[in-house]
C-alpha cells in the first residue's frame, strides 16, 4: 500500500499559510553515541536531495525528498510558504505532476513534512532516535556495521510521518552505483525510479523507499559513508598534526636567545651598572649591526659592478 500523498488535502495548505509556531532544533551531529560507540555525521550535514518518479499511466509523479540530518531545511526565498516545506523541519517531500514529455507543472502537487519538530497542528516533536547496527535485533542490521536515524514529527492527511536513514560504513562510497533502480508494481501499471546521488563528501545516498507500513508513512534512505565507520577517527590521521623539526627548532632558537639577552643584561646591570645599550651583552655590536649590513650591501654592489670593467681595472 503506498502512502497517501497523492491526493492534495486544502487543511494541510491552510495550516502552512498559517504563522508558524515551529521550534527549530539544532542536533548535535558531531557526538552521537549509541551503544557505548561515537559517530561524528556532522560531515554530512547540510541540505540534501533524492528523487522518486513513479508513473501511473497516464499519470507521472516526480517527488523531491529534501533532508538536513544536523539542522531543520532553510526556506526557500520567494517561494510561497503553501509551496514550501513548513518551519522546523528535518525531512520534507515536494511532489510534482509532469506532462508527457517529463516537465513538472511550476506548482507543487503536494508538501509533505515527514520529520521536524513541530508546535502546531502539522506534527509533533522530532524525537531522534539512534541504533546501532552491530547491536540491531535484526540479523541482517547485526552484520552491518554503522548506525540507524530515526526521525519522526511529521504528519500529512492524518497520517503519521516517519524518516529512517541508515548509515553504512563504506570507506569508498562504492556501497552504492550511479544508477536508480526501476521497479515495477500493481501488476506492472506502476513503474518507479529511484535515484541515487553522491553526497559531497566521498558518499552515496540511496532511495530505498516511501510506504506505509503499519499504518505509518516511513520514508527510507541508504547512506553509504566512511562517516559510518566505527573505527575512523582512529585510523585517520590526526588533523591537529603538531609542530615539525623546524618549527620546534626555530622556537628553541628563539627561546635560548631571548633567555642570553635576558641574562646577560641582569649581569651587565648588577656587576657593571650598566644602563640603555649598554645593559645588552655585545650591545657595541648590535648597535653597530645597521652599519655592517650597509657596508656589507655596498660590497655586493661593487662586486656586482666590477664584472663590467675592463679586465678588472677602473679608468683613470
Amino acid at each position: 500500500m503506498r502512502p497517501a500523498f497523492l491526493t492534495p488535502n486544502p487543511l494541510f495548505s491552510i495550516a502552512v499559510l498559517l504563522p508558524s509556531l515551529a521550534s527549530a532544533i539544532n542536533l548535535d551531529c558531531e557526538n552521537i553515541v549509541t551503544d557505548g560507540t561515537h559517530f561524528n555525521l556532522k560531515p554530512l550535514g547540510g541540505p540534501h536531495q533524492v528523487a522518486m518518479v513513479e508513473e501511473y499511466p497516464p499519470t507521472k509523479l516526480d517527488t523531491f525528498f529534501q533532508f538536513n540530518i544536523c539542522t531543520p531545511l532553510k526556506k526557500k526565498k520567494g517561494v510561497p510558504k503553501e509551496d514550501d516545506c513548513p518551519n522546523g523541519t528535518n525531512v520534507c517531500a515536494i511532489q510534482y505532476r509532469l506532462d508527457e514529455d517529463g516537465v513538472p507543472e511550476d506548482k507543487p502537487f503536494g508538501v509533505i513534512p515527514i520529520a521536524g519538530q513541530y508546535t502546531t497542528t502539522i506534527g509533533g516533536d522530532l524525537d531522534v532516535q539512534y541504533t546501532r547496527l552491530k547491536t540491531s535485533s535484526s540479523h541482517s542490521d547485526s552484520q552491518q556495521e554503522g548506525l540507524r536515524m530515526e526521525m519522526h514529527g511529521g504528519k500529512f492527511q492524518k497520517r503519521k510521518q516517519k524518516a529512517v536513514i541508515e548509515f553504512l560504513c563504506s570507506k569508498t562510497g562504492d556501497g552504492a552505483t550511479e544508477k536508480g533502480d526501476e521497479e515495477e508494481g500493481d501488476g506492472g501499471k506502476k513503474k518507479t525510479l529511484k535515484e541515487i546521488v553522491r553526497d559531497g563528501q566521498g558518499g552515496r545516498i540511496k532511495f530505498i523507499s516511501y510506504e506505509d507500513v503499519e499504518g505509518e508513512d516511513v520514508l527510507r534512505l541508504q547512506w553509504n559513508t566512511k562517516y559510518a565507520c566505527e573505527n575512523l577517527e582512529s585510523e585517520e590521521p590526526s588533523k591537529s598534526g603538531g609542530w615539525g623539526f623546524f618549527s620546534w627548532f626555530f622556537f628553541i632558537l628563539f627561546l635560548s636567545l631571548l633567555a642570553y639577552l635576558i641574562f646577560g643584561s641582569y649581569l651587565n646591570y648588577n656587576r657593571y651598572g650598566a644602563r640603555g645599550w649598554d645593559l645588552l651583552p655585545h650591545g657595541d655590536t648590535i648597535r653597530d649591526i645597521p652599519y655592517i649590513m650597509q657596508d656589507w650591501f655596498r660590497k655586493v654592489v661593487d662586486t656586482l659592478q666590477g664584472g663590467h670593467t675592463r679586465g678588472g681595472y677602473s679608468a683613470v
